[in-house]
């Protein structure tokens, strides 16, 4: 058995961290299941090819439109954006890993 490598602790790491948003946005972290290396595939590619600082936001955009959210009113779009993007920062300033 090889011995953990730092990037299992990144890995380790970033699924702790988005259980405890899941957690925070009220979603089923299940949602994540079977997209997450394709999501991080597609972001490190937007990031090293058209645009580094566009790969976050093309990743919530087709987040967006897989959960429908380009049928709302644009202002409707932004305020559950801001809402949610609020909780999460108030849940990064209060971040303590297990």
């Amino acid at each position: 058995m090889s011995s953990p490598t730092p990037e299992d602790g990144r890995m380790a790491q970033m699924r702790q961290w988005l259980a405890a948003v899941c957690a925070e946005l009220g979603l089923d972290p299940a949602l994540l299941d079977g997209v997450t290396d394709e999501l991080l595939d597609l972001i490190r590619d937007v990031a090293h090819g058209p645009s580094r600082p566009g790969a976050p936001l093309t990743a919530f955009l087709v987040g967006l439109a897989a959960a429908g959210g380009g049928q709302l009113d644009p202002s409707t779009t932004r305020e559950r954006v801001h809402e949610r993007a609020a909780a999460v920062d108030r849940l990064v300033w209060s971040w303590s890993p297990a």
